[in-house]
């Protein structure tokens, strides 16, 4: 038991390295509206790993439901994938250094990390991805094993997004608005760039990958 949460735990470290368009999101966030928003978002980001890491250790049913609906699920997360992203290249970046971040009403951040990962299939193909190599390793672990393995390397993922988020805001009054524009615009880019490869990915491929 102690070895699968060393494990998830060096897994999670490994995986919050892959960078993305959530990478950027999380790092804009941190920046531009502080810490507790960087972690609302970041917050947003886990829950939905952990809905795609349910369905895709338990969810037979729904993997079906996924791969029946997988053309207009996918059209309609590019959708909101393109809509974030071009709020980011269009946004014009205006930032009080005086003003402290308020530590309520996230709820938009949350919301905002969320749907940028749910709408998303290639999630559930990259955890699908994580869940084989796990297996090909331990082979089928049971319940009491899987829960504190992902659980290490979920908490783990978040914790470093937390990382993320508090070393970006400390480095906020370093930064000036024309790197955050910059910034957003990466950001922007990416997410965009990244919808139009999955819609195309869609109609002219028999995979998502």
């Amino acid at each position: 038991m102690l070895e699968l949460i060393v494990y998830g735990i060096g897994l999670g470290i490994v995986l919050s390295f892959l960078t993305g368009p959530v990478f950027f999101a999380l790092i804009k966030t941190s920046i531009e509206k502080g810490f507790y928003a960087g972690v609302a978002l970041a917050s947003g980001v886990v829950i939905s790993d952990l809905v795609y890491v349910v369905i895709t250790l338990f969810g037979t049913t729904l993997l079906s439901f996924e791969s029946t609906y997988r053309i207009p699920i996918g059209i309609m997360g590019s959708v909101v994938l393109m809509s974030i992203g071009l709020y980011y290249l269009l946004k014009k970046v205006k930032i009080n250094y005086d003003e402290i971040p308020s530590k309520t009403k996230h709820a938009g951040y949350f919301l905002k990390g969320f749907f940028m990962c749910i709408f998303n299939p290639f999630l559930l193909l990259y955890w699908v991805s994580v869940t084989s190599g796990v297996y090909s390793v331990y082979g089928n672990l049971t319940s009491r094993e899987v829960i504190p393995f992902f659980g290490a390397i979920l908490i783990t993922l978040f914790g470093m997004d937390t990382l993320k988020a508090y070393l970006s805001h400390r480095m906020r009054y370093k930064i000036k608005e024309k790197t955050i524009q910059n910034l957003n615009k990466i950001a922007g880019v990416l997410i965009i760039v990244f919808a139009l490869k999955l819609i195309y990915n869609l109609i002219f491929s028999d995979t998502l990958i």
